[in-house]
């Protein structure tokens, strides 16, 4: 089987890519998975996310200082990036097309409900042609599913 190679990235380049919330969050405090967030991040440095991912990357915030997996201060630093990046990336919103999406997805895949609007806003970004489009994260059903899609995915895993 023929393989097409891959093309070279220019460095002053940008790339876009869809982030699952569990990519979002390495970025933003410490975790196994920062330092590979980081260095995908450098190359997909034009990140689409869902409308709820603020809300959820809050919650694990707040759900890691109440672990005591962060402190006062790691919370506020946490914060602090997950704006900066929240200042950066593009927002699929909430629609009707969205929900549809993700009902659709449930039926067809092993996922939760938050996952299944994650995958629905991806695919709507890539106006429903995700073959050559790049998802990240480090949820293994959800990227198994945007796999299952035709997404080339990104495992921070």
């Amino acid at each position: 089987m023929k393989t097409k190679p891959r093309r070279k990235v220019q460095s002053s380049e940008v790339l876009t890519a869809f982030w699952d919330t569990s990519g979002i969050m390495p970025l933003c405090c410490f975790q196994a998975q920062t330092t590979k967030s980081q260095q995908t991040a450098r190359v997909y440095s034009r990140q689409v996310v869902w409308w709820g991912t603020i809300v959820e990357a809050v919650s694990s915030i707040h759900r890691l200082v109440r672990d005591g997996h962060l402190t006062p201060v790691a919370r506020n630093q946490a914060g602090r990036r997950l704006e900066y990046l929240r200042s950066r990336w593009n927002e699929i919103q909430p629609t009707e097309e969205v929900r549809q999406r993700a009902e659709r997805l449930l039926a067809v895949h092993r996922l939760r409900a938050a996952d299944s609007l994650q995958l629905a806003a991806a695919l709507i970004w890539c106006s429903h042609r995700p073959r050559a489009r790049v998802f990240i994260g480090a949820d293994a059903g959800l990227l198994d599913a945007a796999e299952a899609e035709g997404f080339t995915i990104i495992r921070l895993l």
